[in-house]
């Protein structure tokens, strides 16, 4: 393995993980990629710890004894209510929203949200098949996947009398569905349109998210291009469902040349995949939610208030990585870290996400949650910056061979 190290803006790692190249934005975090690959145990990590207490004792009640900054009053379908991996469908106060549980509801909570047209199962499942990946989260977490409204499966069409929410609306049913589960404050995981309602859940809540995964993420308001593009795009799905036409727009939109296929080469498994679930969607309620994300408003001077740590991953193929480089620069350095992923399209949590291990790993550690070491039962790892000698930190113990890199920031403009 080898690294593009510098220490400033940014730090490429190409074969870092597996066959991915990764390259850094950093804010406070200090990252360099292991040699022994995906699964090895990072080297080091520089930045503010976080008390593991941020996300609150948001575990002592039980779910319907709501708490915290909360979003009004919000009823949900009790009997149903269990905590064994089944679909919940809690009434909210602009409708009903689907919640899929997993995990230990003691543990801290840990919000997924999806792009347009998908749910957990098709957004999140490469993610969570990752083993690597699967142990560090649910190790971690108690999982509570929202789809948008109609999203889920076996969604009935959503009824034409009913409004288009605004992305404000979105946002607050998200807040009602933590006041369901009891839920002060939360970490979130969220791609595209879905990582632009967590963001805006974060401003509205700010109380109640303690940090930000976001993948590909929108912040701006969508351009008169793109505006247009989703307009067509929602008139054929109105009148013609989902034809071959709009099916190779949202493919686009979810992931990169490498993996579409060309006249001379076959589609990948997973775009085929997915090709198949979107046959399953209910077309009346993809047009609902595209409507809401078509009408968002743009954030970026509102992200300066943002309170909670972010971690950002962008596909460099990502139609919407303007608005992820876009984001990082509106963000506190010290609390933010923009990932970008080479040969990826938008939806790295399929296309590649083991890319994703290493940066979460060292997120999730300023929160003192670490990966469960296979040979102890203890959580926590011993590796800090300040039980390693000195010595064993330079490039050449670590067998790391570091070379110049491009940036695109003038070295004038770089605070060492």
């Amino acid at each position: 393995m080898w690294v593009h190290l510098h220490f400033g803006p940014t730090v490429t790692l190409p074969g870092g993980f597996g066959s991915t190249a990764v390259l850094l934005r950093l804010g406070t975090f200090l990252m360099i990629g292991g040699t022994s690959g995906p699964t090895s145990e990072p080297h080091l990590t520089t930045g503010k710890v976080v008390d593991a207490g941020a996300f609150g004792s948001s575990r002592k009640r039980l779910p319907w004894e709501r708490r915290g900054e909360s979003s009004g009053s919000v009823s949900g379908d009790m009997e149903r209510l269990s905590f064994g991996g089944q679909e919940h469908h809690v009434l909210t106060n602009h409708g009903s929203l689907s919640v899929s549980f997993y995990g230990d509801p003691e543990k801290p909570a840990l919000v997924t949200y999806p792009d347009v047209a998908l749910n957990h199962m098709s957004c999140f499942q490469g993610l969570f098949l990752c083993p690597e990946v699967a142990s560090l989260l649910l190790y971690n977490f108690c999982i509570y996947h929202i789809s948008p409204p109609g999203h889920e499966l076996s969604a009935v069409p959503v009824s034409s009398d009913v409004p288009v929410l605004s992305v404000d609306q979105l946002a607050d049913q998200v807040a009602d569905v933590l006041d369901f589960f009891g839920l002060d404050s939360v970490m979130c995981l969220g791609v595209t349109a879905g990582a632009y309602i967590l963001t805006l859940l974060a401003l509205k809540y700010s109380k109640r998210v303690v940090g930000l995964i976001l993948v590909s993420p929108l912040c701006k308001a969508p351009s008169r291009k793109e505006w247009i593009c989703n307009k067509l795009m929602s008139n054929f799905l109105y009148f013609y469902g989902m034809c071959d036409l709009i099916k190779e727009w949202l493919i686009q939109r979810y992931f990169g040349e490498e993996v579409c296929g060309t006249s001379q080469d076959p589609e990948s498994d997973i775009v085929q995949a997915c090709s198949r679930l979107l046959d399953g969607r209910r077309n009346a309620n993809i047009w609902w939610f595209l409507q809401s994300i078509n009408e968002r408003h743009d954030l970026t001077e509102a992200l300066k208030e943002l309170q909670c740590r972010m971690l950002i991953f962008v596909g460099e193929n990502s139609p919407f990585r303007s608005d992820a480089l876009n984001m990082t620069t509106k963000l506190d350095r010290e609390n933010s870290v923009l990932v970008e992923v080479k040969k990826c399209g938008s939806l790295v949590t399929e296309e590649q996400p083991r890319a994703m291990l290493s940066p979460m790993e060292y997120f999730l550690a300023g929160f003192n949650l670490y990966r469960p070491n296979e040979l102890s039962c203890s959580p926590r790892s011993p590796l800090s910056p300040s039980c390693i000698s000195p010595e064993l930190l330079s490039p050449e113990s670590m067998g790391v061979k570091l070379k110049p890199i491009k940036t695109r920031t003038s070295l004038e403009s770089i605070d060492f």
